[in-house]
């Protein structure tokens, strides 16, 4: 690319990762749990940063009541934690130390009893009047729990050490007619200690206090901001979790307000692209936001900034690009790509040749966070994110961990991104879209056949040339096999709420992550191509894939009215 197109990632050396720093130290002082009154709290400074820096939001309400839907998700409950205490083996846990010790949606409860340890289906039989600990699966477990008879429930996650994991039960308004029980999460310290116990025959008793507010409803709030004039860039981040979650996602959040700040400074009318903001809870936040208030097409396309300050201690971690599904192809991806490995360079190899500075790679489209949600409706949605991170979803998740190498990389590449596509010539942006669909089939065709993915690449690049006014690609027919009804993320809830047999075998075939990650994929695929063909293009993109499996999905999301055949 020569010169040209690096002139972006200097001028997006005023990107400030100190302010992003000073942000994420503020937001992870809020305990954002969906449904509790700090969420609307942490909201609220965000919106104060934002007028500081004289932009103008617009904050919508919509309501945790346990009831309402948004698209596919049904609300949880409007939950606030007071107080909790965990005594076991003589050691005593309260929510002082760490709001975590108590699940997320926990009912309260006063209770003392026997320990037992669940690792086999037929040892609920005797889960009667006993506290039970379980250490995976545990929203299932928790039902579970309270269906044998149990009277307290206490949860661990594998590889979290003396942290305390978050595990949130998401309880609607029906589900407290069953869920009955206090639900505690305690380290994987101390319930190997306990297991080692129970093994050895020792009777252990467990006392557990949980004291919450359940509410009518709580505030869900949706933060919107815009500079410039439509159409849009779309920056996304999602604003809930437990204290602290600094990377998790206090990171996007504070990324996002210092994104927000730079481009109102750089902003002129002569962009091609304005610029929009959105701080949401996940998933029930952007499904929400793009069932009651998103004119959708006004954003070209959708970045979504999610646990991006992660790396250094965080060992293993890598900066990871999830790029756009095949079926909402975009150079979008290609560009991001480029800044992240331009502002990911340092040092010198023996030539004289940049080095990375953090692991790096880009990954095929993945399911997991709030730009799922704009790839189902049409828009380009990419993800920059690091992992894996050994403190995710645990009370070590704190600021002082978080990696400002992470940070800087990240948030100068997503601005060069921004900036590269809002002012940029047709020439090189042309040059690019080229460049990079080279690349991209390039990589598919090293391992397989290509012929489906040629033609969405085309259908993608048709999409970016009307935003970009550029000539790349060209527009095939539609030929939809499948109408996606229900649209949104594929819950197990929502397959329950409407029949709890099919949720089984759902629930059984979609045990595998990647496995609702092709389900999803394929039902974008499945509004553009016949039934061969949308198959053939979900292998191009993933390689193996389960057909079996997936035409067995389709027929229960047929069953229960998700989707219907055209």
């Amino acid at each position: 690319m020569g010169m040209s197109m690096r002139r972006f990632l200097k001028e997006a050396d005023v990107f400030d990762s100190s302010m992003v720093l000073h942000n994420i130290a503020e937001i992870s002082q809020f305990h954002r749990i969906q449904g509790s009154k700090e969420l609307p709290e942490a909201v609220r400074f965000i919106r104060e940063e934002l007028r500081i820096w004289g932009i103008s939001s617009n904050l919508y309400e919509e309501f945790y009541d346990g009831k309402t839907w948004f698209l596919t998700l049904k609300s949880p409950i409007a939950w606030d934690l007071v107080h909790g205490r965990v005594e076991v083996l003589g050691e005593t846990l309260t929510t002082s130390l760490s709001p975590l010790i108590v699940m997320a949606h926990s009912p309260g409860g006063k209770v003392k009893g026997e320990v037992i340890h669940i690792t086999r289906e037929e040892e609920w039989n005797n889960a009667g009047g006993k506290v039970v600990l379980v250490g995976k699966e545990w929203r299932e477990a928790y039902r579970k729990a309270n269906e044998a008879g149990a009277i307290g429930f206490m949860a661990y996650r594998e590889g979290t050490g003396e942290a305390i994991p978050y595990i949130g039960l998401f309880l609607t308004g029906d589900d407290l007619e069953w869920a009955k029980i206090p639900a505690v999460a305690i380290p994987e310290s101390l319930a190997k200690m306990l297991i080692d116990r129970l093994n050895s025959g020792e009777a252990v008793e467990a006392r557990i206090e949980v004291t919450v507010q359940i509410n009518e409803r709580q505030v869900l709030p949706i933060l919107y901001a815009e500079i410039g004039n439509a159409p849009f860039i779309l920056f996304t981040a999602h604003i809930c979790h437990p204290r602290p979650g600094a990377n998790d996602n206090a990171s996007g959040s504070a990324m996002l307000i210092e994104l927000a700040r730079v481009l109102k400074g750089l902003y002129d009318d002569s962009f091609r692209f304005g610029f929009a903001f959105l701080w949401i809870p996940e998933y029930y936040g952007s499904q929400a936001f793009v069932e009651r208030y998103a004119q959708l097409e006004r954003y070209y396309t959708v970045i979504n900034l999610d646990m991006v300050a992660g790396s250094e201690d965080r060992a293993g971690s890598t900066t990871m690009l999830v790029r756009t599904p095949l079926s909402r192809f975009s150079v979008v991806s290609g560009l991001l790509e480029y800044f992240l490995e331009l502002a990911n360079g340092k040092g010198g190899s023996f030539s004289g040749n940049p080095l990375p500075r953090l692991k790096f790679r880009s990954y095929p489209y993945e399911l997991g966070s709030d730009h799922d949600v704009f790839n189902f409706f049409g828009i380009p949605s990419v993800m920059p994110i690091t992992w894996p991170d050994r403190f995710y979803h645990s009370s070590e998740d704190t600021v002082e961990k978080v990696s400002k190498a992470s940070i800087e990389v990240i948030g100068k590449a997503v601005l060069a991104t921004a900036l590269a596509l809002a002012k940029a010539t047709e020439d090189e942006l042309e040059r690019f879209a080229r460049g990079y669909t080279l690349k991209y089939l390039g990589e598919l065709s090293l391992e397989r056949d290509a012929k489906n993915a040629e033609r969405l690449v085309m259908m993608g690049l048709a999409r970016d040339s009307r935003f970009l006014d550029i000539e790349v690609g060209h527009s095939f027919e539609r030929k939809p096999w499948m109408h996606w009804v229900r649209k949104g993320i594929i819950s197990g809830e929502l397959v329950r709420e409407i029949d709890r047999k099919a949720y089984e075998e759902f629930r059984e075939l979609t045990r595998d992550r990647k496995m609702l990650t092709h389900l999803h994929e394929l039902l974008m695929l499945s509004e553009l191509l016949p039934r061969d063909d949308a198959f053939g293009a979900l292998e191009e993109e993933f390689g193996d894939i389960n057909r079996g499996k997936l035409e067995r999905l389709l027929e229960i999301l047929g069953g229960v009215g998700v989707v219907k055949e055209v």
